[in-house]
């Protein structure tokens, strides 16, 4: 990807890994949108960062995302990257769990029907731009679940896989695809706790390893920080290691900050 004179759109660019990414693409001459629910997180992001632009988006909302979409690449007809980072994560105990379903209905909603959607009403405008590049975001949960959070492990691994769809049904255009897979991240997306959670990586040191990877390997198609690694490659020492590796991490998980 090319890191510097894009205008790039990031959804949940006012908090947590999004804001990071936001602020990072800034500092290296992008014009960065940054999309989500809530205004006034949207606004802090600007004002402590003048020159990045804001849209609100509900992302759960599918009959507005064509009209953002529309807006959007009328207002900044220079869009030619987009960065599916909005995402929620709730804890469910699945022998407990209500008949609404509530909670996973609008993780699948946010975190997979969100950035389909929001990419189909794209995709259009990207093919048109010189160069262009959809990111998504996933997580090392994708390959290695969190059992306490099990619809948004399953939607990060779909997404995960539409991810190597898109990128080959897009092989032969202008729109280059890439995934960013992060590992456990002091953010506040499980909850205030994460934020300052000992087991979870600094948001500044991922963030800085990251967009290195991004200036250093143009051409990657996953961005693994080091910290991720064990958990997207867990399957390839077998069958019998994954499993002892999944319980471990899960017990670990489960067990809290030691």
């Amino acid at each position: 990807m090319i890191t510097t004179g894009n205008t790039i759109l990031i959804t949940g660019g006012g908090s947590g890994i999004g804001r990071g990414l936001a602020e990072a693409f800034h500092k290296l001459g992008n014009h960065v949108i940054i999309a989500g629910r809530r205004k006034q997180v949207l606004d802090e992001t600007v004002a402590a960062n003048p020159g990045i632009s804001s849209a609100v988006l509900d992302i759960e909302d599918a009959t507005s995302i064509r009209a953002f979409a529309a807006k959007l690449t009328t207002d900044f007809p220079k869009l030619n990257a987009v960065i599916h980072n909005a995402g929620i994560s709730r804890t469910e105990n699945l022998l407990d769990q209500p008949e609404d379903l509530a909670d996973a209905e609008a993780i699948l909603t946010t975190n997979l029907l969100g950035p389909i959607r929001l990419n189909a009403a794209l995709l259009p405008h990207l093919q048109k731009q010189p160069h262009a590049a959809v990111l998504t975001v996933t997580s090392g949960l994708a390959f290695i679940p969190l059992a306490m959070a099990p619809t948004y492990n399953a939607t990060k691994a779909a997404i995960h896989s539409y991810t190597q769809s898109l990128r080959y049904q897009l092989k032969a255009t202008n729109i280059q695809v890439i995934e960013i897979i992060p590992p456990y991240v002091q953010t506040e997306l499980s909850g205030a706790h994460q934020a300052s959670d000992p087991r979870a990586m600094p948001l500044a040191d991922y963030i800085n390893e990251t967009i290195e990877i991004l200036k250093t390997q143009p051409d990657a198609t996953e961005i693994l920080v080091e910290r991720v690694k064990p958990l997207r490659f867990a399957e390839q020492n077998g069958p019998e290691k994954y499993t002892a590796f999944f319980t471990q991490f899960n017990d670990a998980m489960s067990a809290g900050p030691q």
